[in-house]
Parts: C-alpha cells; sequence; structure tokens
C-alpha cells in the first residue's frame, strides 16, 4: 500500500462492519485511500456525518424518502447525494479498486453483483451472496477478474492460511465455533431458552439475529455453505469444533498432517483490515493476543443432536439449487418470529427443516432467480409459523 492511493467503495457504512472499515480508513496512512462512495439503509444523518469525515464522493440512500434528509446533511460539500436501490447499485458499480460488501440480506445481491463486475476487490461480509447464489457468484468472479476476499472472521482466517495455488494438498478446513449461549445447556433449558438469554453472546457483541444465530450454530450452517464456494471444497472437507475462548478462528489441515491457525483476539477490525490492506498488512489499533494470559485452549466436537442446524446445513448444501436460499430465507424469518415470542427457541431449526422439505426444489440460473426464491421462502416460512401459533 506504500505510494499507492486505493479507490474504496462501502456499501453499508452505518453497520458495525461499515463503521470498523472507515475507522481504519481514518487511521490509515495519509493518502493511502480515496473514498468514492458510501452508501446506508435509512440512517441519513450518519450517512452524511461519515462521508464528510472522510471525504466521499457520493452518499446514497436506500430509502428515497430520505434523501431531503442527506442532501440538508451534506449542504455546503460537495458531496452528492442520492436515494433508491438503483442508486445504490449505481454506486456499487462506480470504479472502484475496493469494495466493501456489508450490506445485509438478499438487498446486497445486486450491489454486491455489480461491484463484481466492475473487476473489483470485494470484501464480502454479505453471506446471502455465496448461499443464496454462491455458484453464480463465483463465475461472475471469474468472468470479470475480480477478487473475493472473505471478511468473516472464520473465513478469513482460512484465508490467511490457506495455499490456494496447491488446493489438492488441502485435507480439510475447520470453522471453529464459540459454543455460544447454550454451549453448556441441557435440551431441556434450551426448550424454554429466553430471547435475552439467546443473545447474550460469551464472547462477541453482536446483532441481536446473528446473536441467535450462533446460540443455534445456525450460524455454523451457513458458514459451510459460504465455505465450500470460497474455497471449492465439498461438504465431507468442512469440519467444525466447538472452541470456547474464541482465539483460534479457524485451521486448515493439509495432506501431509500439518494443521495452520490463525489466532488473534476477538475483534472485527483484525479481518476487516486484513482484506482492507491486502495483499500487504496494516496496522490496527486493536488488543493484542497474549498467549500466557490465556488459561487454556479448548475444542470440543458440536452436538448434533442439540444443535441440528449443522447436519441441516449440509443437506441443504448437498442438495443445492434452491436448498440454500430457502435455508437462508426460512431461518430469518424463524428468528424474528422468535424474538418476537411466536417460535420457541428449539423451534427454530424445525421450522427451517419443514421450510426445506416443502418447498419446490429447482436450480437458480440468474440473481432473480435468487431473489424469488428467497421471497417465495419467507411467505412460505411465515405460513408455516402461523400455522403452529394457530395449533
Amino acid at each position: 500500500m506504500h505510494g499507492t492511493t486505493r479507490r474504496i467503495t462501502i456499501l453499508g457504512a452505518t453497520g458495525s462492519v461499515g463503521e470498523n472499515t472507515l475507522r481504519l480508513i481514518a487511521a490509515g496512512e495519509p493518502g493511502a485511500f480515496d473514498v468514492v462512495a458510501l452508501t446506508a439503509n435509512v440512517n441519513a444523518k450518519a450517512l452524511a456525518a461519515a462521508a464528510i469525515r472522510v471525504n466521499a464522493r457520493l452518499a446514497v440512500v436506500a430509502q428515497e424518502d430520505r434523501l431531503g434528509e442527506l442532501r440538508e446533511a451534506l449542504a455546503g460539500t460537495q458531496i452528492e447525494a442520492a436515494a433508491g436501490q438503483a442508486a445504490i447499485v449505481a454506486a456499487a458499480s462506480e470504479p472502484a479498486d475496493w469494495v466493501m460488501s456489508a450490506i445485509v440480506g438478499t438487498a446486497g445481491l445486486a450491489p454486491t453483483l455489480a461491484a463484481i463486475r466492475q473487476g473489483a476487490t470485494v470484501a464480502l461480509a454479505n453471506k446471502e451472496t455465496l448461499v443464496c447464489a454462491g455458484s453464480l457468484a463465483i463465475e461472475e468472479v471469474k468472468a470479470a477478474g475480480a477478487t473475493l476476499l472473505p471478511v468473516d472472521s472464520e473465513h478469513n482466517a482460512i484465508f490467511q492460511v490457506l495455499d490456494i495455488r496447491r488446493p489438492e494438498t488441502i485435507s480439510r478446513l475447520i470453522l471453529t465455533a464459540s459454543g455460544g449461549p447454550f454451549r453448556t445447556a441441557t435440551y431441556e433449558q434450551m426448550k424454554s431458552a429466553t430471547p435475552a438469554q439467546a443473545v447474550a453472546h460469551p464472547n462477541w457483541d453482536m446483532g441481536a439475529k446473528i446473536s441467535v444465530d450462533s446460540a443455534t450454530m445456525m450460524n455454523k450452517g451457513l458458514e459451510i455453505i459460504e465455505a465450500s464456494f470460497l474455497f471449492d471444497q465439498p461438504s465431507e472437507k468442512i469440519d467444525v469444533l466447538v472452541h470456547p475462548q474464541s482465539i483460534i478462528h479457524s485451521m486448515v489441515e493439509y495432506l501431509d498432517g500439518s494443521v495452520l491457525a490463525q489466532l488473534g483476539t476477538p475483534d472485527m477490525r483484525t479481518p476487516i483490515a486484513n482484506a482492507l490492506a491486502w495483499p500487504t498488512r496494516m496496522a490496527v489499533d486493536a488488543p493484542k493476543l497474549d498467549l500466557t494470559a490465556i488459561d487454556a485452549l479448548t475444542f470440543e466436537e458440536p452436538d448434533d443432536t442439540r444443535f441440528p442446524a449443522l447436519s441441516l446445513a449440509r443437506s441443504a448444501l448437498k442438495a443445492g439449487g434452491s436448498a440454500p436460499p430457502v435455508f437462508n430465507a426460512a431461518n430469518e424469518i424463524a428468528v424474528a418470529a422468535f424474538l418476537d415470542g411466536k417460535l420457541g427457541f428449539l423451534e427454530i431449526v424445525d421450522v427451517v427443516a419443514s421450510a426445506l422439505e416443502n418447498h419446490d426444489h429447482r436450480n437458480i440460473r440468474s440473481m432473480d432467480d435468487a431473489i424469488a426464491i428467497d421471497v417465495e421462502a419467507r411467505r412460505t416460512t411465515a405460513e408455516l409459523i402461523d400455522r403452529r401459533t394457530v395449533a
């Protein structure tokens, strides 16, 4: 990065990943980054403040009724303001060297694809791109000569220790999991778990939905699907190991028995910085790992009886086609229902399984197909939950 200026776009600049990316840019070397565009869903004031702080050229808010607020907040600057989904995609299409894809949900599909198609290096924090349309996204990356860099701590850890030049030497990928708040809970305790208990993650400060995914281990199921597409590995070569301390973020085992691991404190700035500075590295003002202060690093096999989401994810991955996007969409609806008190904790995975069993399986030939399947799965899952509630 020394002596060069990297053009940057951040899709989802007001979320936690976007905010951490902005902090790293602000702390970087003077002149290292030129911010092309920032986008947000609804928070026009925070978006404007961020755009002014990094002197972005363009700020786009997804909700069109927030355009006036955005323009008012940017008054007196040279920063262009725009609004709407089409404007988000247009921002992603602006020439940039590096694009952070951190828009949550299927709303991030089209902008991420636009960034890929312009041949940018895309730092991927939007899991739906690979879960809902993995094969299509990878084909687009190859066609455009783009680069896809994982930002999730587990996938970024694998990326850092993976010998991509010699894929035939890989024995297996090992995704680590904290085990969440119910790692040692009994089945009966989990059956009566409340939303407050489910979101109380022992190691990471995350949003409610992601915290519940950690509690069910649905997040690891989604990560298995993502890892399969990112690293071109079958489900059988991707394992999950419970590691409560969250120090080893993931590992790669090679044919000669060597296991390479990436270690660090639980801080999202580290994987973001790795992607932001790649192929070099940058300084991060994050707590450094002190191995002498750690009592032990422990590991456990995940309990498939209490955490059936893992095997369900593998089934969806093997089925392919529409199964992974249905798996993802059904989980989002079920988690929302749990947080609203409409479902029990253990019913989340049951609902996702029912959605997979009842959906009309088909192939995905375009992003429009993936989005249509997502919409359909959300509707049918909501209907499944309504029937359970009435019963």
